[in-house]
Order: structure tokens, then sequence, then C-alpha cells
């Protein structure tokens, strides 16, 4: 038997382009010798799906994608993931199913089992998990298909009470297969390597998985679909952050074992890319699609001089063209000259385009609307502030007359501890960097430079400052970066209390501070754009806290 494994990006509600994409991949995949082609876990509507799946004309555009893509699947057969309606009354209304397609007929659903709700995955809100488990024969195999999650509680610490696949091995299957869509995160793909691999050791079973790939939203899918051998060997591995197909010929040995022999030249790699490189990748998908998908095609950025500012400019002009990326310097009466020349540099070195636009004159005139109220009062926030939204006003103006999406610049170090300003630099369209702490960005600013100076070195090496007001740093407000942020990731990520990170030998008064800076900014964060997803535990969906909570502040 011929398998292809076809890793594609999808669009979540676009039935037309999904489902061409799936018919084209089933024609290719024929026109290779292929009997069977594998597609991702609700590949049809694209995920996840949220709320739309609440609509049953939603649900019913599924219904008649499935029935066009069988249409077409003659002399070969095909998995495909849809939502399906519960025909029973007890339960959800929906199923997340698996169509198994042969010869223009369903001839098998396959429903989910373990549905996750934890950080960003709400499944459970819309499914229902399936009790019933049944294998698959075709071309003398028996195919026991899961989907995704279900075959993730083999960890020391299962979050599940049933295991899909200890159902399915009494019936001695040949082979699994998994399809899924398992987000990235920079340490999500040695997690999930080690937990198939654990799977096909298990149940000694070669396994084949197809992850989908593509950005919806801030989730970032970065493919890389997996083969493993009975013995839990990985012996091919797909591209990362790129749409791919491959093929494998699975056949029975002597002993009818199945195994697996390739129809191309696979390649494990022997190192993974770093986490910063595949952060770099990520980003770049990220952005991309984010502007495809919403159907747009030039950004525009408030350009400092700074590394934050000069690290989404670059990662903007590599993602969509330098022609199709505005950078706008802003300057107040508090920039340096250096600032303006590096922001300048860093406009040559990229070829993007650029405009100058001091808001001096427009700050005065905000100070001096609002001198009878503020008089006799010192300059402080207020003020700075005012610098802070103006520039926000000007963006703003200009991506409304030219049809530019904002980007925000901001960071996850700032977003964490509400260094900031609401409705100044913390606004736009899609975040960038509010996933990467300020030593990370420090970290991609050099990645981005490996090969030339890209962006300018004075960017990297000065001390990092708003500019707000005179000698204004951001140590003066903040602890120091390296410190912060290995606090931050041990509260954030890790999920520790303040006792357990001053357990750990930080300064306690530090500690106490970063704690009840960050639960004091989570009404900013409630008001931010969508956050590039790139950490297991990003700002947003998968991190829900209450406003007003009096714990950990």
């Amino acid at each position: 038997m011929k398998i292809a494994l076809a890793q594609r990006n999808y669009h979540i509600g676009n039935f037309e382009s999904n489902t061409k994409k799936i018919i084209d991949s089933i024609n290719e995949a024929r026109q290779n010798g292929a009997d069977l082609v594998v597609f991702a876990e609700l590949c049809v509507c694209g995920y996840p799906a949220r709320d739309f799946l609440e609509f049953t004309e939603f649900i019913d555009y599924c219904a008649q994608a499935a029935k066009q893509i069988a249409e077409v699947c003659k002399g070969i057969a095909c998995i495909i993931g849809l939502p399906t309606y519960n025909l029973k009354d007890e339960g959800k209304d929906l199923f997340n199913s698996a169509y198994f397609i042969e010869d223009g007929q369903i001839k098998a659903i396959v429903n989910k089992a373990l549905l996750p709700n934890y950080d960003v995955f709400d499944e459970y809100r819309y499914f229902e998990p399936e009790t019933d488990f049944n294998c698959i024969n075709f071309k003398g195999h028996r195919i026991a298909l899961t989907i995704c999650e279900d075959l993730w509680n083999t960890i020391e610490n299962p979050l599940y009470i049933t295991r899909p696949m200890d159902k399915l091995i009494t019936q001695n299957p040949d082979v699994m297969i998994n399809i899924a869509a398992s987000p990235f995160a920079y340490n999500h793909d040695e997690e999930r390597i080690d937990i198939l691999s654990n799977n096909a050791k298990q149940y000694n079973l070669p396994l084949f998985y197809v992850n989908q790939v593509g950005a919806q939203t801030e989730l970032i899918f970065d493919g890389g679909s997996l083969v493993f051998d009975a013995a839990g060997t990985l012996v091919d591995e797909m591209p990362y952050f790129k749409e791919h197909i491959s093929y494998y010929t699975l056949d029975k040995d002597a002993a009818g074992k199945s195994a697996i022999t390739f129809d191309h030249e696979h390649t494990i790699k022997s190192a993974h890319t770093s986490d910063i490189e595949q952060i770099h990748q990520g980003l770049i998908l990220g952005i991309r699609d984010y502007f495809y998908k919403s159907g747009f095609s030039k950004a525009i950025l408030g350009l400092s001089g700074g590394i934050d500012s000069a690290v989404v400019c670059a990662l903007a002009a590599e993602a969509l063209g330098p022609k199709n990326v505005m950078a706008v310097l802003l300057p107040s009466r508090f920039s340096s000259d250096h600032s303006i020349s590096d922001a300048e540099d860093l406009v040559k070195n990229l070829g993007c385009l650029s405009e100058t636009v001091a808001i001096k004159n427009i700050t005065e005139a905000f100070e001096t609307a609002l001198q009878p109220q503020f008089s006799g009062l010192p300059f402080n926030i207020a003020e700075e502030n005012i610098q802070s939204r103006s520039r926000a006003v000007l963006l703003m103006a200009m991506s409304n007359k030219f049809g530019y999406i904002l980007l925000n610049t901001s960071n996850k170090s700032e977003a964490a501890v509400g260094y900031g300003t609401l409705y100044g630099d913390m606004c736009g369209g899609i975040s960038v960097l509010g996933d990467l702490y300020k030593t990370q960005v420090y970290e991609l600013a050099h990645h981005i430079n490996r090969a030339q100076e890209i962006i300018p070195v004075n960017s990297i090496v000065k001390p990092p400052s708003a500019e707000l007001r005179p000698g204004q740093k951001d140590s003066d407000s903040l602890p120091e970066y390296d410190i912060l942020d290995t606090i931050l990731m041990e509260y954030i990520e890790h999920r520790k209390s303040s006792a357990q990170i001053i357990a750990l030998g930080y300064d306690e008064a530090v500690v106490k501070r970063v704690m009840k800076l960050v639960n004091g900014a989570e009404h900013k964060r409630y008001q931010t754009p969508p956050i590039l997803r790139v950490s297991p535990k990003a700002f947003g969906m998968g991190r829900r806290m209450p406003i007003v909570g009096k714990y950990l502040s």
C-alpha cells in the first residue's frame, strides 16, 4: 500500500480554497501511484474554527465540501478531517471526525475521543468525545486511525481516563495513522516526537502522523509531519513551516508485520534547528499568513531606532517584501539623534518604505489644551503617554488612508509588567514580538544579522529606552532584563508562585515587585492585539487570568 502524507496550509472557513487544495493533492497523489492520501485534523474547515462551529450552515458547508472531495476520490482513498453531527440526543451536538473515503464513498467515520481543554485548546466546548473504536480495513492492512490528542495520553501524568489505542490494539491493527492540528511552540517538536515515538514503541506498530502547517491569527502550525517504525524509531520527518507531500510504501514482511519503505530520499535532522531559528521561521509564517488570510498585503509600524521595532521591521520586510512595509519615524523633542540615524540606517539596509512625521507640535498642542487642568503639576507619565498616543493616532490615520495593517512592536517582558501605553505603543492589528521576552528579542536580532548586518549594531548594543523623557532608560523603571525575564519565565511559563521563585534564590523584593506589576497589568493585556504564539504559554487565549483577582498580586 502506497501512502501519501499531505501537509497543507488551510484557511478557516474558506471552503472553496480548502476543498480545492485537498482535491488537487488527491489528484497529485493518484498520479504518483498512491493508494491512500492523508490530510490533517479538521482540514475541511480549518482549525481552530471556534464559534463558527455553532452555526449549522458552517457544518453543512463542511458536509458539502466532503461530498465534493468524495466525488473525485476515485481509484484512491483519502482521510480528511471535519466536524460532523452527533445524531444522538445525549451529549454535544458535534464530533471532531475523520472520514475514510474510498472510491467515492465514505467507508468509515472515526470520531476523536480525547478533547483537549487546556491552554489554547477548547474542544470540549464544541465536541462530544467518542467511546466506540474500530479499525479500518484497506488493501490488506488494518488501520488504527486516531485524531491528534488521542495519542497524547501516554504521558506520565495522563489527562484522560482512557486511551483509544488500548481499545484499537485489541483488534490487531497493522499500522497507526494520526491526523493532527498541533500548534507550534519552540519546545514542542521534541515533545511531539517523544510522545509519538512512545506510541509506536508501546503498541509495536508503525505510525504515520500528519500535521497541518500555516498560521491562524495567533496560532502557528509548523507541520513537521512524522513517520515511525514499529520500534518507535523516527524514520522520516517532513519539512517544518511549509507545505509538502511525501510518499511511503507499507508492506508486510515474512512474519506478517507491516514495514515502511520510501519513495523519496528521507532525511532525519541529526540535530533540530535552534529555538531561535524556529521562532524566526514561525514569526515569518505568522506575519505572512495573517496578512494573506485577512486580505491585506501592506504593513505599517512606528520605527524608533530601538531593537524591538527594528526586529519587527526586519521580519515584516522578509515576510511581506520590503516594498510592502512602511516604517514611520515619529521623533519627539526627546528623541536622540542616534535613534533617528539608527532607524534611517535600518530602512536603507532593508529597502523598505519610510516617512518621517515629527510629533513635537502635536504633543505641545495636547499639553496646551490641557494646561488649565494640568497647571502647576509636574511633567510625569501623563505627558509621556501623550507622546505615545500621538504616534498611535498618526499611524492609525495612515493605516486608514492607505490600507496598511499596523504591526505592534511590544515584547513579552513589556506586556508582562505593563511597561507600555494603552492606545499608544500597545495598539496594532497583530503583535509580532508579544511572546518573546526582551532577551529573546536580542537573540533574534543577532540571528537576523547572522550573515550580514541588517539591524544596525547600535540598535542592539545601546541601553533600551522609550525616550519619553530626558535620559530615560528602561532600567529606571524595571529590573535588568536578564533578571526580569528569568523571573517572568518562572511565573508565566513554569507557573511558580512568588514563594517558589524566591526559594530558587531570587531577591524577595524584586520578585514581589515583579509579581505585583504582572498582575496589575492584566487589564492592559485584555486590550492588546492578538499575539503570535511561539512559546508554550503565551498571553492571550492560552493564559486566562481574572483582572480583579487578589491572588498572587
